[in-house]
């Protein structure tokens, strides 16, 4: 069977379309999550006895393979169905990291022949290698659904209902931001709007400058890299990394606005060591883990003020073309840009 998007999962669940048996996977697992939930709630009514026929079996425990299968050809009790989910399945890469192994195909096969008619499996897989037996076993006999990581746009989207729906608002420059700086992670997202719509009270504003107070960049490593080499001068490197970045899914805009707030920490960090600011006191100011410190103020360092600031100019010039389709729109128009002004930039 083919495997289904979780759009594809969402058009059937609103059909009311229920399988016998789903395994689930994917590195989104916000969604994933959802979804399972979603699934366990509609196959229950409000008058049914939904504790007596919804078991969850973790497969970190030897033996529940067995136990879940077996619960799943029981008749359920007051209830027209049987939920039964098998959490924390792993079919990775190495074999030994398994716990749903070749040798348990025999009673999974068995099982996904003749699913019982009356009970729902959901397997819910941490690791899933698709390339391995067991995992093709369990994607040709089952509704397999796999949760990919959102990209940027599917993120934003995301993020403004959500902040809608915690009756904040927030403006384009701050929603790019906040996306940029969190990331493919739809569950992190959600707890950093969270605490962003408690922080923005009592105007409920969600302002680019606290997001930068409050939000942690879990992008950090690959975005810094880019920067580091254009400050560095080194032209090819930054046209490699900026590549991978946007190949990865990255919007155009939200990392325009990454590198201008990479630039500003730079400046800012420049300003106060030339003022003899303490390193600590430095990397407080601008937000530094501290495995982050030596990487980033040796930059911070070597950069020259001159020309933080006028990249910091050129970058706000490049952000309102793109928006304006002004040497051109879209996402090609918005990649040729970029990569001009990394080009430029690494040559200043």
């Amino acid at each position: 069977m083919p495997i289904l998007s979780r759009e594809d999962l969402k058009n059937k669940l609103r059909r009311h379309e229920i399988a016998p048996v789903y395994v689930v996977f994917g590195p989104e697992t916000y969604l994933r999550d959802l979804a399972v939930k979603h699934i366990c709630d509609l196959n229950f009514t409000k008058d049914e006895a939904r504790d007596f026929n919804e078991t969850v079996f973790s497969l970190n425990s030897d033996g529940n393979l067995m136990q879940a299968l077996s619960a799943a050809e029981q008749l359920p009790m007051m209830a027209s169905r049987r939920v039964i989910r098998i959490t924390d399945v792993r079919v990775s890469s190495t074999v030994a990291k398994d716990n749903l192994r070749e040798d348990d195909e025999a009673i999974l096969t068995a099982y996904l022949k003749r699913p019982a008619p009356s009970s729902v499996v959901i397997f819910v897989a941490e690791e899933f290698d698709k390339r391995r037996k067991i995992a093709k076993t369990l994607t040709d006999h089952t509704t397999a659904v796999e949760f990919s990581e959102l990209k940027d746009a599917e993120l934003a989207k995301w993020a403004r209902d959500k902040i809608k729906d915690a009756g904040s608002e927030i403006d384009e420059r701050g929603l790019r931001l906040l996306v940029a700086l969190v990331g493919p992670d739809v569950r992190r997202l959600t707890i950093e709007i969270e605490k962003l719509s408690t922080a923005a009270l009592p105007d409920k504003f969600i302002s680019g400058e606290l997001i930068e107070s409050l939000v942690a960049n879990s992008r950090e490593v690959s975005n810094f890299d880019l920067t580091d080499h254009l400050f560095a001068g080194r032209q090819q490197e930054s046209l490699k990394t900026l590549a991978k970045i946007l190949d990865d899914g990255t919007d155009p805009l939200a990392l325009l606005g990454l590198i201008s707030y990479n630039v500003r920490r730079l400046l800012m960090a420049k300003e106060a060591m030339t003022q003899g600011v303490d390193r600590g006191d430095v990397a407080r100011m601008v937000k530094l883990r501290y495995s982050d410190q030596g990487p980033f103020l040796e930059t911070a360092r070597r950069a020259d003020a001159k020309k933080l600031t006028k990249a910091i100019n050129r970058l706000a010039e490049v952000d309102v073309a793109i928006k304006t389709s002004i040497g051109g729109g879209g996402p090609v128009g918005s990649r040729m840009q970029l990569e001009m002004l990394v080009a430029e930039l690494a040559t200043l």
